[in-house]
C-alpha cells in the first residue's frame, strides 16, 4: 500500500497490525482523532492477545491532557502497556472522547490478562521513531511502531 495507512472513505474506522523487524508496527484510521486513537489501542491490544470473547472486568478511566496528536497517541498506548505490566489487565473495548480543555477522557473496559489467549509478544514500548498521527482528505490516521 505504499507506506500508507488504508483510509475508507465511507467514514468508518479501522486497524491493523504489521511485522516490523522485531517489533510490531500498528496502523488505526478513523473519522475523527477520537476513533482513530480507540481503534490504535484495538490494534495494539490485538497485536499480542484474543479478546474477541472476552468480557470485561472493570472500566478504567484515563485522563491525558492537552498535547499535540502524536503525543496524544504515545501517551495512550503508553498508558495500556503500562496496565497491562503493572496491573495485568488488559482492554476489550475503548471510548475515547476530548475534554472541554482538549485533552482526551477515555474509558477502558478492561479484562484480566489471564482470562484472555496471548497470541503474541506482550508489548513493552512504545516507539517515537515513525511516529505520526494526524488528519487527511478521508479522516484520522495514525501510525506508531511498538516494542516487544
Amino acid at each position: 500500500m505504499n507506506g500508507e495507512v488504508p483510509v475508507p472513505r465511507s467514514g468508518g474506522g479501522g486497524h491493523r497490525a504489521l511485522p516490523h523487524t522485531a517489533d510490531v508496527r500498528i496502523e488505526a484510521w478513523g473519522a475523527s482523532r477520537e476513533q482513530c486513537l480507540g481503534e490504535a489501542v484495538l490494534a495494539l491490544v490485538e497485536s499480542f492477545a484474543d479478546v474477541s470473547a472476552a468480557h470485561a472486568d472493570a472500566v478504567r478511566r484515563v485522563r491525558l491532557d492537552e498535547v499535540a496528536d502524536d503525543d496524544l497517541l504515545a501517551d495512550l498506548l503508553d498508558e495500556v502497556v503500562f496496565r497491562v505490566d503493572e496491573f495485568g489487565e488488559v482492554p476489550v473495548d475503548v471510548e475515547v472522547e476530548t475534554t472541554d480543555e482538549g485533552g482526551l477522557d477515555v474509558r477502558l473496559a478492561v479484562a484480566a490478562l489471564r482470562r484472555v489467549p496471548i497470541t503474541g509478544a506482550v508489548p513493552s514500548a512504545v516507539s517515537w521513531h515513525v511516529l505520526r498521527m494526524g488528519p487527511g482528505p478521508h479522516g484520522w490516521s495514525c501510525a506508531v511502531t511498538v516494542d516487544v
